[in-house]
């Protein structure tokens, strides 16, 4: 059986642990891995993620950010920033289909699951590679979630055990076609007299009797979100999550993570990929750099990257200190900073790009956060300015809570 370098077993010294990362890579991942999945079917790039997933697996860098007592490394923030900075030079796959998996499901269930639901389900993804959907924004309430009409009725059943008996629709669930379980959002209290307080929060198991899943096509050609419809789907009382009318409070932890860890990597990619042009261009590669007012713009770009990065450093120094990050507004700068600069730097390329850079290609199938196309980067831009509450929502939330302005 072949073996491959284990990066953390040299995590003593960070130059070796750099190298054994780098070696790890160029051991493992084929380097047109991206031209395989250009145009490839839908079934071809769910195999790749379950692939890579267990490559990451086998060398225990699947989950390195997890807890020790749940099967992670507690790996230290340094030492992430080297495995993230050595994936992003790589330009190594993401795990995107397990973002909930890896992300959500622990930030949720460490801060306020059971220990029985942390061994069932956090055992799950370790070591089977579980796919987790979100089960949050519905019609009429995407970053008004609190809105939210999905309704779960406490029952009693004859043998004397309790279930929650679910009907709704959500919308927008991320890889939710492929995904095993849900964390999703239910109304438990509808008059309750403000209704953030009548939400729980529920895991639920996607192949119950009621579920229906629908992919919902995109602009660019591809489908990675799906509607789900729920009739009469009962919910066992032993997965809802914490107390029942809690779950806008727990909501939050799940929030955190989609609004700022995830970012940490997506952002140092992203520099990657602008020092790698920055490097072409000094070479003179790049026909666009010797336009002054170009070189300007770019430089301006760069500058807006570099102080998103400073400020995912005051972030994980808040993580570090609370790992619940409570009410920091921060993931929400993050999430509100990188993602009109995602925007903005895929505009700029795509202009550079001239007329033939919008001309419609074959796709690489996946969320189009490591495509190499401009035009298809800068269709997907916009899902970050929406996903995980509307930029201009956030906006007003912070306005409102941080600085205090009125309504």
């Amino acid at each position: 059986m072949k073996t491959h370098p284990m990066p953390l077993d040299h995590l003593e010294d960070e130059g070796a642990f750099r190298a054994a990362i780098r070696e790890w890579l160029a051991a493992v991942l084929s380097p047109d891995w991206k031209a395989k999945l250009v145009g490839a079917p839908e079934s071809d790039y769910v195999a790749f993620q379950h692939w890579w997933f267990d490559e990451l697996r086998r060398v225990r860098l699947a989950t390195p950010h997890w807890p020790r007592a749940w099967g992670g490394e507690e790996l230290s923030l340094r030492h992430a920033v080297i495995l993230n900075e050595e994936l992003a030079r790589a330009d190594a796959p993401r795990p995107d289909m397990f973002t909930i998996s890896l992300f959500h499901l622990p930030a949720t269930l460490f801060a306020h699951g059971t220990a029985e639901q942390r061994d069932r389900y956090l055992a799950g993804v370790r070591d089977r590679g579980e796919v987790w959907c979100q089960g949050f924004s519905e019609p009429g309430a995407g970053s008004d979630l609190a809105s939210l009409r999905m309704r779960a009725e406490r029952r009693e059943g004859a043998d004397g055990r309790c279930a929650y008996v679910v009907n709704g629709q959500k919308v927008w669930s991320s890889y939710g076609m492929h995904a095993r379980y849900c964390l999703l959002l239910a109304r438990t209290d509808p008059q309750a007299p403000k209704k953030q307080a009548g939400i729980s929060y529920f895991i639920l198991d996607m192949e119950s009797p009621g579920v229906t899943r629908r992919p919902i096509p995109q602009i660019n050609g591809g489908a990675e979100f799906c509607e789900l419809f729920l009739d009469d789907v009962e919910i066992p009382a032993e997965n809802l999550i914490g107390a029942e009318n809690d779950g806008w409070r727990i909501a939050q932890s799940t929030l955190s993570a989609e609004r700022g860890l995830i970012i940490v990597d997506l952002a140092a990619r992203l520099q990657c990929g602008m020092d790698m042009l920055l490097a072409d261009a000094r070479a003179g590669k790049v026909a666009w750099w010797a336009d002054t007012a170009h070189r300007r713009a770019y430089m301006r770009l760069y500058g807006r990257l570099l102080a998103v990065r400073a400020v995912i450093d005051r972030m994980m120094a808040e993580v570090i200190a609370d790992p619940h990050m409570g009410n920091s507004p921060l993931p929400s700068y993050v999430k509100l900073l990188y993602s009109e600069l995602l925007h903005d730097h895929w505009a700029f390329m795509l202009a550079r790009a001239g007329l033939d850079g919008q001309v419609a290609v074959p796709r690489m199938t996946g969320d189009s956060n490591q495509t190499n196309d401009s035009y298809d980067a800068y269709l997907w831009s916009y899902a970050w300015t929406i996903s995980g509450g509307t930029n201009e929502v956030l906006k007003n939330v912070l306005a409102e809570r941080v600085l205090g302005l009125p309504r």
